[in-house]
């Protein structure tokens, strides 16, 4: 085993763990460890923009901006990071283009901007242009940017290393710490992909921007590399995520494949058609129709699907209409989509329509964190010297539903609070002790895994989890379909302990690796369904057909998921999770909590190690600092 040292190491190099590295970097010794080269991460993929409120091209202010964020995302914001990021918005993207990004810009020279659904002028009148872009290509040339600038400034890379451990002072799935002790952050553990060695990476503070955990489905956006890895390293250690339940399912996916076609087709003049030609979301969003936040627009496609009005063969999907746009415009604004319209579907975007349906994008779920990027261990405590930021992160300013362009956005700034944050914790910080034998566990669940001589494989089990939660966890759920799930969930663990793989080298061992982010994803996986079972309502993302009305009163609170050993209570204030068939579910321990109130910690057999570990519920208050929640109206 290799021992590394470093004031900084971030953990992902993606738009946020590029950001966090330009500024830590520049203050104390910073190492970025990636499972990809850096400009291969998912930030690339983005495509439509980055809003702030410039008013280059119409009147505009970041309050208008933080309210809509607030009510895009169904009140369930918190609104101090909401007001954070629309204020620092201005900022960030002048940033980026004094470092040369190449902006679509404005006949006067400015940086153009266009019109994203759920923005809108003067709390909810009309659409605004907010969006700055690049073309359709914004997040790569994001990416592109960021790693021009981490060269320039020589910040040291370690490419295709796994990160597959974090090391910390206590460990909190035996429960939390006693008052007055604090958890602290000690380094990571990595696999080298390139010669099967294992490195220990010794870190006065760690960030984590390891990205989303879009392939627990399997209609997705999402590469094959987002598998939730530092969602579940913070998980398995103890740690809670945020709001799981909230998986944001992108309207215009290509129909039956779910590779994205940006909303900035809607911004640039876009419709969505049903079978029979019918601009339907007229009818469900008279204002502002096709940019109606993304929750609300998937939900119709779905309905307009289930009602018999969608088009094709199948009549399984709607249509995205172009046609009435002109093709010099569609190709100076919109390039990538349609090349990918005429690539994967055989469409010409000048005179067809583009079948799409919606498809998993974006979790708005996370590691919690507070407004500075620091990772809570309950509601009120943080861990010393841990950071997240970007997807991973749940600062909470995407709430239940995430406004298109504030993802591009949220890796900025608070990519660049993270590492401002974790480089001024590193100056004062000591070293904290790692524990004896830190790279122990990897290690032993490396060799079982590797020298098991027959077994299940990988790609039979995650093609079956991402089959379910396709199924019973997608824009539409119920009791029972989530039931369904987490049986298939805690079955498909259980299968878990059994795979092998079929490649045993230690160089470039790619089999191996897809079985251990299998195991995040099965982790990941179980807390977003049994998030979904405790929340009875439906709200941005979520929606519960047997719930199908916002509970305010209920469940205007933040979910914290913690995994524990049997018994064990989260530390945030326990919740009731009533299901009204345990068995169905793998079995629920009900019991009544020190007040004799009922709390269900729903148990599942675990991924990580051998034992039983339980999905144990708290809430976190949401902070409201100028907005009461109202109806949403489009």
């Amino acid at each position: 085993m290799q021992t590394h040292q470093y004031d900084v190491v971030i953990v992902g190099a993606g738009g946020a763990g590029m950001r966090a590295a330009l500024e830590s970097s520049g203050r104390t010794r910073t190492a970025v460890i990636s499972k990809l080269y850096p400009t291969r991460s998912h930030t690339g993929a983005a495509q439509g923009g980055m809003c702030a409120a410039l008013a280059n091209v119409e009147e505009d202010n970041w309050e208008w901006h933080t309210f809509d964020t607030v009510k895009g995302g169904d009140y369930l914001v918190d609104q101090d990071a909401a007001e954070v990021m629309a204020k620092e918005a201005i900022d960030a993207v002048l940033d980026l283009e004094k470092m040369g990004l190449p902006f679509n810009r404005t006949p006067e020279g400015k940086i153009d901007q266009r019109r994203f659904g759920g923005h809108t002028r003067n709390h909810g009148e009309s659409a605004v242009r907010r969006s700055c872009y690049a073309a359709d290509r914004t997040g790569h040339m994001i990416l592109q940017t960021l790693y021009q600038q981490c060269v320039k400034q020589d910040v040291e890379f370690f490419n295709e290393f796994y990160v597959l451990d974090l090391l910390l002072s206590h460990d909190l799935v035996d429960g939390d710490v006693p008052s007055g002790e604090d958890v602290r952050v000690s380094g990571v553990v990595a696999y080298e992909l390139a010669t099967g060695e294992i490195h220990l990476f010794r870190a006065k503070s760690v960030v984590l921007a390891t990205g989303g955990a879009g392939k627990i489905y399997k209609t997705t956006s999402n590469a094959h590399t987002l598998t939730g890895d530092g969602m579940a390293l913070a998980y398995r250690r103890g740690l809670p995520l945020e709001d799981m339940e909230f998986f944001q399912f992108h309207p215009t996916g290509l129909a039956g494949l779910g590779i994205l076609l940006s909303e900035a087709a809607r911004g640039e003049g876009g419709i969505l058609r049903n079978a029979d030609g019918e601009r339907f979301m007229e009818r469900y969003a008279p204002t502002i129709k096709d940019l109606a936040p993304r929750d609300i627009v998937a939900r119709s496609m779905a309905l307009e699907v289930r009602e018999g009005r969608g088009a094709g063969p199948n009549k399984d999907y709607v249509l995205l209409d172009l046609t009435h746009l002109e093709p010099a415009h569609i190709d100076a604004k919109l390039p990538d989509i349609t090349e990918f319209a005429r690539t994967y579907l055989g469409i010409e975007p000048y005179t067809e329509p583009i079948p799409v349906y919606p498809t998993a994008h974006y979790a708005m779920g996370g590691v919690p964190t507070n407004i500075t990027a620091e990772v809570l261990r309950n509601n009120t405590d943080t861990v010393k010297g841990l950071y997240a930021a970007g997807e991973v992160a749940c600062v909470s300013v995407h709430g239940s539903n995430r406004l298109g362009t504030n993802s591009l956005l949220d890796i900025n700034v608070f990519g660049k609070r993270a590492g401002i944050a974790a480089a001024e914790y590193a100056v004062n910080a000591d070293w904290v002790e790692v524990p004896v034998d830190p790279e122990g566990g990897v290690v032993a669940e490396l060799l079982e895994m590797r020298e098991r001589p027959s077994g299940e494989r990988v790609a039979d089990v995650r093609r079956d989890l991402q089959q379910t939660m396709d199924t019973n966890a997608q824009v539409f759920r119920t009791e029972e379909s989530l039931l369904q799930a987490l049986a298939d969930v805690r079955d498909l663990q259980k299968r878990y302990r059994n795979v092998s793989v079929q490649d045993k080298s230690s160089t470039f061992n790619t089999d191996l690796l897809e079985a251990l982010e299998l195991g995040f994803l099965l982790d990941i996986a179980e807390v977003v369904v049994v998030g979904a079972l405790n929340r009875n309502e439906s709200r941005g993302g979520h929606f519960r057909e047997d719930y199908p009305k916002r509970d305010d009163e209920g469940y205007m609170q933040h979910t914290m998921a913690y995994r524990r050993r049997p018994g064990v209570l989260a530390p945030s204030e326990p919740v009731a999770v009533a299901v009204a068939d345990p068995d169905a579910a793998g079995g629920a321990v009900v019991a009544p909590d020190q007040d004799g109130e009922l709390v269900s910690v729903l148990s599942g057999p675990g991924s990580a190690a051998p034992g039983t570990f339980d999905v144990s519920l708290g809430y976190k208050p949401v902070v409201m600092t100028r907005y009461q929640p109202m109806e949403r109206k489009y």
